[in-house]
């Protein structure tokens, strides 16, 4: 029994002798030329002001958590818009029904959101 993993041992072994001489030939044989331009951050083309350790403000968080709490509802709501058309009657209004309290609820929390002033960026 242990003869027919031989072949997938003898893959793993030559994948990372593979993997190892490759990175490693690499190193010895590229070219190395570190310049004070190729050390330094660089993020959209705009050379870095100040440390990275910056406090960032609540709102940026707050509107993260929307972002992902609003498109959950997305995701929720297209494979229900997917079945709902080969529903019968019944089921038909259940789905309904059940998708409706959660719009209502989501728009109750969307509500709160903005009553709580996180969406404000005075």
């Amino acid at each position: 029994m242990l003869e027919s993993y031989i072949p997938i041992i003898i893959i793993l072994i030559i994948s990372v002798l593979f993997a190892a001489v490759n990175v490693n030939l690499s190193s010895l044989l590229g070219p190395s030329r570190p310049n004070k331009e190729k050390l330094s951050t660089y993020e959209s083309g705009i050379d870095p002001v100040g440390t990275a350790h910056e406090r960032f403000s609540v709102k940026f968080y707050m509107v993260a958590v929307l972002f992902i709490l609003f498109d959950i509802e997305v995701v929720f709501l297209y494979p229900w818009a997917v079945s709902f058309i080969g529903l019968d009657q019944v089921k038909m209004m259940y789905s309904f029904i059940s998708v409706s309290v959660f719009i209502i609820i989501l728009l109750v929390g969307y509500i709160y959101v903005i009553r709580k002033g996180a969406l404000n960026w005075d």
